[in-house]
């Protein structure tokens, strides 16, 4: 067995040469995991510890000339990349040293048997306070791809985020042709001039819509196309006639995003770290939380040319949106020596624009529901499409926004002037307790933390996306959906047109799930569930409830805690856009959730 000491030096056990003090902590830890989880230590393919230290400090950085003290991992903005193999464990430390509370969510990352390290605060953990630390410790199975980390508490995801990339087993190959190179992690995210929180916390006192972000980025740089940020730009070298892997997340707060490579192609192979068959597209479409996996494949002799690549945003919402654009620049290492003519120099060459569908339209919309349907599993014999056949529990969430009325002697600026903007599930808008939802779990004393009465299908029906109600207050609670171990689910969520239709990226911890079937309108469940994809349904993690439209996905509730479901814009979560489903433990003990461990935060 290997361990990987803080800095990710392998080493093997027992070997000969001085033990310091890192590896001493790692052999400790690795004996410790042949006790606790002797399935993993005995795989056929021995696993790695990988130990990483995530050390939260404020750094001035600067963008846009502007510049501020920021929350960030180690200093850096993105955060550090996060490396781990299939079946690896991963055991970070995080170290809390600014005033913020701080927790980490791992997106994406099934936490089987591990939820109290899946990150979301006052959900599985009570946050890091000032001063303390917790150790992350996870098994990654049957994962591989691309996914990311991000800080889960209000809004500091917006600076606290960064790649967690799961290679295959060693001597795995991929199911496609490996490339010529794997190019770095591409991050989308957004940039405010000011502190990200102050933002959120002026929304949530005056009841109106946050301010909108000031740019894009693309690993943290908004790129030329933004004032005083000529220098400040994503540039991507290639040579002619290779093949290029490269992995785009978007950790945008909250806007979807259109990107695109001027006059070029690209092939997109895996989808949320699970891999599909692949198909070319000119435009991709990444929701927050979404992570894509694409092949470019170059041109084959140098083309003299400069390309840019762009994302901006999709958006259906009827409020203000950063309608701007950040740009990254694709550019051919080699000059052509095949011309008898000299090389154009790179700063001279011409600079060619991709086109995007505009940022919100009708025309928008039918393209992201053409584009998302053509997302397929392999669903072959090495990666197979396990999609639940028959279903034990069927449920119906209205997804929307909504309205909380103006506390007294208080002048509120949302819906009418007169009211605070809200969110929720079922017109439930969900009220972050005090306490872990898990640890309430776990230790049976619920009273007072959460109820189990969690409405399946919405208490007043309506026309979902037709003429919505006068009346848009929502109920609030802290409301979850408890599920036997094992239980085979259908979520079908419905997009409502109250205070205006709007596509909502929908994200579920602690498991992957298949799209089986989207439409617009009202969904149907006489004629509907006919077309339902049942052979080869995209496995996600993240999906985009269409805007007025739904969605219909399926899973196995075989990971016993307490997973957060929401919504993946950070301001429709902080409005309560957010529920929980409960999974209770089976009668096998794997499959038990296991005690905190010993350093698990206080509240």
């Amino acid at each position: 067995m290997l361990v990987k000491d803080f800095v990710g030096r392998p080493r093997k056990m027992g070997a000969s040469h001085p033990a310091s003090p890192a590896f001493v902590v790692a052999f400790l830890f690795a004996i410790n995991s042949l006790w606790v989880f002797p399935e993993v230590a005995f795989a056929k393919h021995a696993s790695v510890t990988r130990h990483y230290k995530f050390d939260i400090r404020l750094q001035n950085v600067t963008r846009l000339c502007h510049t501020k003290s920021m929350v960030t991992v180690n200093g850096k903005f993105p955060g550090p990349r996060v490396f781990a193999r299939e079946g690896d464990r991963l055991v970070v430390k995080v170290v809390n040293h600014v005033p913020n509370n701080i927790s980490i969510h791992w997106h994406g990352i099934r936490q089987l048997r591990s939820g109290w390290f899946d990150g979301p605060s006052y959900i599985t953990q009570c946050p890091i306070q000032t001063g303390q630390s917790y150790v992350y410790n996870f098994t990654i199975v049957g994962q591989r791809g691309t996914l990311f980390w991000h800080a889960h508490i209000s809004w500091l995801r917006a600076t606290v985020y960064g790649s967690l990339i799961i290679l295959p087993k060693r001597n795995a190959s991929y199911p496609f042709a490996k490339p010529h190179k794997e190019v770095p992690p591409i991050i989308f995210g957004e940039w405010w001039n000011v502190d990200p929180e102050a933002v959120i916390s002026q929304a949530l006192q005056t009841g109106a819509a946050p301010n909108v972000s000031d740019a894009y980025t693309i690993n943290g740089l908004p790129g030329p196309l933004y004032n005083c940020s000529k220098k400040a730009t994503y540039r991507l070298k290639v040579k002619p006639g290779k093949t290029y892997l490269l992995r785009l997340i978007n950790a945008a707060l909250n806007d979807e995003l259109f990107f695109s490579i001027a006059n070029h192609s690209l092939t997109i192979v895996e989808a949320d770290a699970v891999y599909i068959k692949p198909f070319k597209t000119n435009v991709l479409v990444l929701t927050p939380g979404q992570t894509t996996n694409v092949l470019l494949k170059t041109k084959p002799h140098d083309p003299n040319t400069t390309f840019l690549m762009l994302a901006r945003p999709y958006f259906t919402g009827l409020g203000t949106f950063d309608n701007s654009t950040v740009a990254g620049i694709l550019e051919y290492e080699n000059p052509s020596t095949s011309s008898s003519s000299p090389p154009t120099p790179l700063k001279k060459r011409p600079l060619l624009r991709p086109k995007l569908p505009p940022m919100n339209s009708t025309i928008s919309t039918s393209f992201v529901m053409n584009f998302t349907r053509k997302f397929r599993s392999l669903a072959n014999a090495k990666f197979p499409a396990n999609v639940p056949q028959t279903v034990q529990k069927r449920f119906f969430f209205t997804i929307g926004l909504g309205s909380n009325p103006c506390p007294k002697n208080q002048t509120c600026q949302g819906p009418n002037n007169s009211s605070k903007f809200a969110a929720s599930v079922n017109n439930v808008s969900f009220i972050l307790p005090t306490t872990a939802l898990l640890q309430a779990h776990f230790s049976g004393r619920s009273n007072g933390v959460y109820t189990t009465d969690f409405p399946s299908s919405p208490l007043r029906p309506f026309n979902y996306t037709g003429t919505p109600p006068n009346n848009t207050r929502v109920s609030n609670g802290t409301k979850v959906v408890v599920l036997q171990y094992n239980t085979s689910v259908e979520l079908v969520m419905q997009d409502t047109s109250i205070l205006g239709a709007e596509s909502h990226p929908l994200h579920l911890h602690g498991f992957n799930f298949f799209v089986v079937g989207q439409g617009f309108g009202n969904f149907n469940p006489n004629k509907d569930p006919a077309n339902f994809n049942l052979v080869d349904p995209v496995e996600r993690n993240t999906v985009g409830v269409p805007a007025g439209g739904w969605v219909a996905i399926r899973f196995i509730a075989d990971n016993p805690g307490v997973w957060l479901m929401h919504c993946h814009f950070d301001v429709h979560l902080s409005w309560g856009l957010r529920m929980a489903w409960i999974v209770q433990d089976g009668k096998l003990p794997n499959q038990k959730l296991p005690p905190p461990p010993s350093d698990y935060p206080k509240c």
